[in-house]
């Protein structure tokens, strides 16, 4: 298994920070792996999918992440399977001590199958991208 968890503070209200994520299309603009997303209905909210197309290990890989909880302004958590991992982020907001909001980030990778054997060497990488991503997320979130 690899996981990364992290906090950012955001100068936009829970309410904006959730709206932002919730469209979880937005990957696309402060996590360099996403290739590609876009959502798949008409707007967010539960059972809601959205297609991204993540760079990893120099390969294109397509997943569609389906919105299993959808607790605005609290708390989002997007899920995707394919045949060899399963992702789920959960992303909680609270209200920053300082204004703004605080915006936790809970990204977990669950390799399947003959995957499993380097779940080492993933968790590594996926260290590395996970800080890639939290830096692109507190540019969005505060601009």
């Amino acid at each position: 298994m690899a996981r990364y968890v992290t906090t950012v503070h955001s100068n936009k209200p829970v309410t904006e920070s959730f709206d932002y994520l919730a469209d979880f299309s937005s990957v696309r603009e402060w996590d360099e792996t996403a290739v590609s997303a876009r959502m798949l209905g008409d707007k967010p909210g539960l059972g809601t999918e959205f297609e991204v197309v993540v760079r990893f290990a120099g390969r294109e890989l397509p997943f569609v992440y389906r919105t299993t909880t959808f607790e605005r302004p609290e708390r989002i958590v997007v899920r995707a399977e394919s045949s060899t991992v399963v992702s789920e982020d959960t992303i909680t907001f609270r209200p920053g001590a300082a204004g703004g909001s605080e915006v936790t980030y809970d990204a977990d990778l669950r390799p399947k199958g003959v995957l499993k054997l380097a779940a080492p060497i993933l968790a590594l990488m996926f260290r590395r991208l996970g800080d890639s991503a939290k830096r692109g997320l507190e540019r969005e979130l505060n601009r």
